[in-house]
């Protein structure tokens, strides 16, 4: 059974091995309420998940340690358990998706484990994983659904009512449910009227949709960039737990997501992986009426890889209106280049790009395209350029 006093023994079994997390006012993200991040991307293995990850290795028998652990993950509860198995001194194999982010996979091997990587999404690695525990005899360490996991994760939520004895809301992430259930329970456990909501990426909403329908839902597929969270069924002691403690469950969008993670880059100064910046698009995106409450967003993890991360910053841009891509159909003749790239200017946008393209079949035989990507400072000052170029007598498609 999950007990308070469980997780509070993960806590001091936890001492000196993960990091009590700073948390940070936020009041440059939102005047909607007054907002402070929990930023276990600052976490040891830059993830909440070395918590579960450790207790649980600390937790088995030396029966259960001599046949060697295996795991399976998105590539943060991975690096946990690898980290906890190579201090307890036993052989532990994960398996993980092969498009999981490199640098996950990287880490996780530098703690000394096998890495197995299996093609599809988190839940073909968990099969994969049950496929190999069975023929070698492996002990089988779960993501989420263990009660050693969700204690080791419910301390996250300890150290909040520790750092912020007022706060009002708590957000955090949900993917298979593991962080949201230990700290829904460990929350709920120490302050009732302290609220707590979990966010799912739309592409991924398994709790979600489990918790709409009352009962455990299996999606046939997930489709999202917060690859920590891309989980297509909960599991049946965090369905249990979230359905009896949690206060509601949100989506957001890739766009939100991207949003949000460009964001807390630009404004807080911090790096987030998709799934550790959902809590925060909620916020931004008022998914939550949370307006003049103490709110506590969970930034659970920082481990995105740096491919995806300018991508990722590049479609904030996009989504905010800080960045955009006009096509102008203009009569190919000396000059017009130079006007339009004048007009930008003048309204004060930076050029980051022009494409100048005569091969259109559909355009007229003495007209060309010209792909100009711009910097700007939201939708008002595209719509200005716009009308601009058009009042000129150019022709933006």
């Amino acid at each position: 059974m999950l007990t308070l006093e469980k997780i509070q023994h993960a806590a001091h079994v936890l001492e000196g091995v993960a990091r009590k997390t700073p948390l940070m006012p936020a009041p440059t993200l939102t005047k909607d309420c007054e907002l402070y991040l929990k930023c276990e991307n600052l976490q040891l293995t830059g993830s909440f998940k070395v918590r579960g990850g450790y207790y649980k290795i600390s937790q088995l028998t030396q029966e259960e340690k001599a046949k060697g652990v295996i795991a399976c993950s998105a590539g943060n509860h991975a690096q946990g358990i690898a980290l906890g198995a190579q201090r307890s001194g036993i052989k532990a194999v994960i398996c993980m998706p092969a498009s999981a982010p490199l640098a996950k996979i990287e880490a996780t091997k530098s703690y000394g484990a096998e890495v197995v990587l299996v093609d599809g999404v988190y839940d073909d690695a968990a099969q994969k994983a049950v496929e190999l525990q069975k023929e070698k005899g492996y002990t089988f360490a779960h993501p989420f659904n263990d009660e050693d996991v969700i204690a080791g994760q419910g301390t996250v939520g300890l150290e909040i009512m520790e750092q912020l004895a007022q706060a009002e809301v708590v957000v955090a992430p949900i993917g298979g449910g593991g962080l949201i259930s230990g700290i829904a329970f460990a929350v709920k456990s120490i302050n009732p009227n302290c609220k707590v909501y979990g966010v799912q990426a739309a592409g991924a909403p398994s709790m979600y949709t489990s918790l709409e329908q009352k009962q455990i839902v299996e999606l046939p597929s997930v489709q999202t960039f917060a690859d920590g969270i891309a989980v297509k069924q909960p599991g049946n002691l965090t369905y249990d737990i979230c359905s009896r403690y949690l206060d509601g469950v949100v989506t957001v969008s890739e766009n939100e997501i991207a949003t949000a993670v460009l964001a807390l880059v630009e404004k807080q100064k911090i790096v987030a992986e998709g799934a550790g910046a959902v809590s925060v698009a909620a916020v931004l995106h008022n998914k939550i009426n949370l307006q003049g409450k103490k709110v506590v967003c969970v930034v659970s993890g920082g481990n995105i890889d740096v491919n995806i991360l300018s991508r990722v910053i590049n479609r904030g841009l996009a989504a905010t209106g800080r960045s955009v891509k006009l096509t102008v159909q203009v009569t190919d003749k000396p000059g017009n280049l130079k006007n339009i790239t004048a007009l930008c200017s003048k309204l004060g946008a930076n050029i980051v790009s022009i494409y100048h393209d005569r091969t259109q079949i559909a355009a007229d035989i003495t007209s060309c395209n010209v792909e100009v990507v711009l910097e700007t400072v939201g939708f008002d000052h595209i719509e200005q350029i716009k009308q601009a170029l058009n009042e000129a007598g150019y022709h933006t498609l």
